[in-house]
């Protein structure tokens, strides 16, 4: 059983080595890979000698239950134990996602509803930035276009993980499950007869891209640079800094406008179109491998959502795996660990079932 580990074991050793060269750590890309690999190895053999180490205490404990009854009791504590230790092994031995351990790009977008969808994806940004702030992440704006009322018609952010996060522990791995359609039921701040509407806002999350993941020939891109603008299209900017990255093969495009300098935001729309890019050579290998991941929406259309937030019941409802809860001003407030433990749970059950198969 778990003839796998012994790979691993030689692969950790052979690891190790490579981090103790200190010419490994003059590419910083390069050392940071090793180093999650590194983790996600030492995780597995943590979880792989705890394991051992219980079925010697078993062996040892039932050695002597024959002269003393308190080791038999002590034998089936730990024969639990084992168990546990067995399908925590198994979990961690499931393949995961070659990009779990990177760092995530979100966009939010409104949708149906006008000023209320806008308001709504400006409560999943703060909801997102304070869930970060429990992980102790940094989230870092990297594009927005503001509405009248405050909210966001569309905002892009990057949530990164300070150091080597652990196996299943990084931003991605944790948010990526939230892309899609969300739903809101409430009363809008623009509704003056106090009835409850019902409007969309869409998220993508996408693994942030390192220049080495994805490259960009500078023949394949077209550039357009125009004046920024803010809510109403009132001009915030006088000068043309504003910037439109064009992926001519792809056809993927991407503005930017937050910074005051044309070439800063030439710079954050190429590290948005870099991730784009990421998402969209992955998605191609899962359709080629017909194991397609349906957990992200591209539209925003509120009968494909995947989440509602129902604000007259304070009730939260995820309709991917039939999670309920009825503290919806928690989970906007960060309090979101509950609904994406339910998906990332679907999502290993799901794993299990096809190595089982």
């Amino acid at each position: 059983m778990f003839e796998a580990v012994d790979g691993l074991v030689t692969e950790h050793a052979e690891l190790e080595q490579r981090l103790a060269d200190p010419t490994i750590h003059a590419d910083q890309g390069l050392a940071k890979r090793l180093n999650q690999r590194y983790a996600e190895l030492t995780s597995i053999l943590r979880a792989y000698r705890e394991w051992q180490r219980l079925g010697d205490d078993i062996e040892a404990a039932s050695e002597l239950a024959g002269e003393d009854s308190a080791f038999a009791d002590e034998a089936a504590v730990l024969r639990q134990r084992r168990v546990d230790a067995e399908e925590r092994l198994r979990r961690l031995l499931v393949p995961r996602d070659a990009a779990d351990a990177k760092d995530a790009i979100v966009e939010i977008k409104s949708g149906e509803g006008g000023e209320e969808s806008a308001l709504f994806a400006g409560d999943l940004l703060r909801m997102y930035s304070r869930y970060a702030e429990r992980h102790g992440w940094k989230v870092e704006q990297l594009d927005a276009t503001e509405s009248d009322l405050g909210g966001y018609k569309s905002v892009t952010v990057a949530v990164k993980a300070k150091g080597t996060s652990e196996p299943g522990e990084a931003p991605y791995a944790l948010l990526r499950f939230e892309g899609g359609v969300h739903r809101v039921q409430r009363v809008p701040v623009t509704e003056s007869q106090g009835r409850v509407h019902t409007s969309a806002a869409g998220v993508l999350v996408m693994p942030e891209a390192e220049p080495v993941d994805v490259t960009i020939e500078e023949k394949d891109l077209r550039i357009d640079v125009f004046r920024s603008s803010g809510p109403g299209g009132q001009s915030v900017n006088t000068t043309d800094s504003a910037v439109r990255v064009t992926h001519l093969p792809t056809g993927i495009t991407v503005s930017c406008q937050n910074e005051k300098s044309q070439l800063q935001n030439r710079d954050q729309a190429l590290r948005i179109l870099r991730s784009r890019l990421l998402q969209a050579a992955q998605d191609a290998a899962d359709v080629e491998a017909s194991d397609a991941r349906r957990s992200q929406v591209r539209t925003v259309d509120r009968s494909e959502r995947i989440r509602t937030y129902n604000f007259p019941e304070n009730r939260v409802s995820d309709h991917r795996t039939g999670y309920k809860s009825h503290n919806l001003d928690s989970v906007l407030d960060g309090d979101l660990q509950a609904v994406i433990d339910s998906c990332l749970q679907a999502d290993l059950a799901a794993r299990l079932e096809s190595l089982e198969a």
